[in-house]
């Protein structure tokens, strides 16, 4: 794979052609390590993502005492403890990168009868922790937090069941919260003010936690032991939406997507391309651990103008920086509002998406909270490499750009996909895309052509 620095080189091309199978989703590959530590027995995971984000969590939960076996990179067994199995480590916990992993993780431990630290990379240390932290000690958590970030010292602490209104709808933060509650001395419930994820909830019902869900209100009753997992990860629809989004734009390009995580809160920059004009159709194939599962087929097309609210943005949250590009070819004027969340992930994404716009030629006006943008842009390549910032949604967004915009699009810092997506460019050129630069192999991609 390519180093966090290396220059890809990306260029218009012929039409992309291809069936692809996108590798597994990661919100779902961080859940099965984590809740099969807690499960009482072996857990058995196929189609695991094997990226930088969930190699942090499995070493954190290798360090709790959880045994994993990797029969291969993709399929692990997980050596469950049950509840109160897990064990004191013997060094601060390093996250790296990984966001969801710190926050549930910091769910986990704040019941444990041990003392353990959170910590990660520089990037992790500048994201903000104290919307976990807070809820967490208002559970009885003794938690400490760094100024609002990692790293977080957690003491052992007697954990009461209470009940959580959550200012925004997060996932991460709901899950914490609920994984707390399985330590705690009664029920837990979240309430949201709208939708986020609910991969944990389907993952602890599959797993026969005792769980209800009422609209946006989740509650968790503990006591029951977790039931092992018997899972096939399906494909993650925000790495496939990459894919989607090169499909629509290069001209006469045609691409099927396979056993892709069709959760229907994953599926708003579908569901909004869709309605707007876009040629995109999914059919469901099956379940896995909860999750409904099938395949996308995506067809060159123009998309309208859209307008995305604050009530979309957790169902596309990722996949944002991206919706921002197809903006910048939609024939009229775009609006993405209620954002302000973009500029706590892995780089400030509103700020990235509007300075790399403007240096493709994108007329583009950023916001506190999100970005208006002209469409009908004709994209030119510019004479420097476009920076990702360190960022794997960014990297793989400009790589989408790079295949439209008039020259040689250079991207820096190309190998930041590694954290989500690590075969992205293989997949990419083996549909047809002209890209350079980078070291074959490591794709999730079969029956192409």
């Amino acid at each position: 794979m390519t180093g966090a620095g290396t220059a890809i080189r990306v260029q218009p091309g012929a039409a992309l052609r291809g069936t692809v199978s996108v590798p597994g989703d990661k919100s779902l590959s961080h859940r099965a390590l984590i809740l099969g530590a807690l499960a009482e027995g072996a857990s058995h995971v196929r189609g695991w993502l094997p990226a930088g984000d969930t190699l942090a969590t499995l070493r954190c939960v290798q360090a709790l005492g959880i045994a994993v076996e990797r029969a291969d990179a993709t399929t692990l067994t997980v050596r469950g403890r049950g509840l109160g199995g897990l064990q004191a480590p013997a060094a601060p916990l390093n996250c790296v990168n990984a966001g969801t992993a710190i926050r549930l993780l910091a769910g986990v431990l704040a019941g444990q009868p041990f003392a353990s630290t959170l910590d990660g990379s520089e990037q992790l240390r500048r994201r903000p922790m104290r919307r976990i932290t807070e809820p967490l000690r208002q559970m009885g958590a003794q938690i400490a937090d760094t100024e609002g970030h990692a790293p977080l010292h957690i003491r052992p602490a007697t954990l009461r069941g209470m009940v959580h209104r959550l200012p925004i709808a997060s996932a991460q933060v709901k899950s914490g919260i609920l994984l707390a509650g399985l330590f705690a001395d009664g029920p837990t419930t979240v309430s949201e003010p709208g939708p986020a994820r609910d991969h944990t909830e389907r993952m602890l019902r599959a797993m026969s936690a005792q769980l209800v869900v009422d609209g946006f209100r989740v509650t968790l009753t503990p006591g029951a032991p977790l039931r092992p997992l018997d899972l096939t990860v399906p494909g993650d629809p925000s790495s496939a939406a990459f894919l989607a989004a090169a499909a629509l734009l290069v001209p006469g390009s045609e691409v099927v997507l396979r056993g892709v995580c069709l959760n229907p809160r994953r599926l708003g920059m579908y569901e909004l391309l869709r309605r707007q004009g876009a040629r995109i159709s999914w059919s469901q194939t099956g379940l896995a651990g909860g999750e409904p599962v099938g395949d996308l087929t995506v067809c060159s097309s123009e998309v309208r103008p859209f307008r995305v609210d604050a009530p979309q943005v957790p169902s596309m949250i990722d996949e944002l920086p991206l919706v921002a590009l197809l903006a910048s070819q939609a024939n009229g004027r775009s609006e993405i509002s209620g954002a302000a969340e973009l500029r706590t992930k892995e780089s400030d994404r509103l700020a990235c998406v509007a300075r790399g716009l403007r240096l493709l030629g994108v007329l583009v006006e950023e916001r506190p909270d999100g970005l208006v943008i002209d469409g009908s842009a004709r994209l030119a390549a510019p004479a420097l490499p476009l920076a990702s910032a360190g960022d794997h949604r960014m990297a793989m967004t400009w790589a989408v750009a790079g295949l439209i915009a008039e020259g040689n699009l250079l991207l820096d810092g190309a190998g930041s996909v590694a954290v989500s997506y690590p075969g992205f460019f293989a997949d990419l050129r083996a549909l047809g895309a002209r890209v350079e630069g980078f070291e074959g192999g490591g794709g999730g991609s079969d029956e192409r052509g």
